[in-house]
């Protein structure tokens, strides 16, 4: 029998063997700053939200005449 060279060759991926940790590690904190931003808007503490001031508004109903 006649033996023949082989040819290997090899594909790297660049070492980068995380996946896709990283990434949804950083999804989940963006939530999380996203989520906590919105509580303090609601809070108030970036303008929005009620306010917390007591206004006393006097409101008349127009008299009927009777």
């Amino acid at each position: 029998m006649v033996e023949r060279e082989r040819e290997t060759i090899i594909h790297t991926d660049g070492g980068d063997r995380r996946g896709g940790g990283g990434t949804l590690l950083a999804v989940v904190l963006l939530i999380a700053i996203l989520v906590v931003a919105f509580l303090l808007y609601q809070n108030g503490t970036f303008g929005g939200g009620g306010g917390g001031d007591d206004v006393d508004v006097k409101v008349e109903l127009p008299s009927t005449g009777s």
